[in-house]
């Protein structure tokens, strides 16, 4: 009998593996596409990009649980489909969909961005997210921290 139990050492350390490349696709796309474009947008009215503490606490935090739901919902749909490329796929494009998309449908909606910036930021995003949910599946097939994905 096929079991769909949660193992959370192991959800917990791929997790933090995954996380590796997600915050480093982050900053990167933040840094080359977004806040260029962002700063364009304001001009001098605020200050955009500046790195203190506290804003890399918080991306930090953002990117963290970015990271928890790519890879929770690649657990749930691997449980599914198996771990495979369809998996990725779907993971990824409703992990970009369910918070990237809408941070920027908010973000254009409440006049704090433009749709150009968007139509641009979030495909780059959603790679990210392939290639994040590439890595979760592939550190669940090597079955360490708890066996692998049945």
């Amino acid at each position: 009998m096929k079991t769909n139990t949660f193992k959370l050492k192991q959800f917990i350390i791929i997790t933090l593996i995954t996380s590796i490349w997600i915050n480093i696709a982050e900053i990167f796309r933040a840094v080359v596409i977004a806040f260029p474009r962002i700063k364009a947008f304001f001009g001098s009215k605020i200050v955009v990009g500046e790195m203190s503490l506290g804003n890399a606490l918080i991306w930090g935090l953002w990117d963290t649980i970015l990271s928890i739901v790519l890879v929770f919902i690649f657990w749930l749909t691997a449980k599914t489909f198996g771990n495979n490329f369809k998996s990725i796929f779907i993971s990824a494009t409703i992990t970009c969909a369910a918070t990237l998309g809408i941070f920027w449908i908010a973000t254009v909606n409440t006049g704090l961005g433009e749709w150009s910036t968007a139509f641009i930021v979030l495909p780059v995003a959603w790679i990210e997210m392939i290639i994040g949910a590439w890595i979760a599946s592939k550190l669940y097939a090597r079955g360490r921290w708890g066996g692998k994905l049945d």
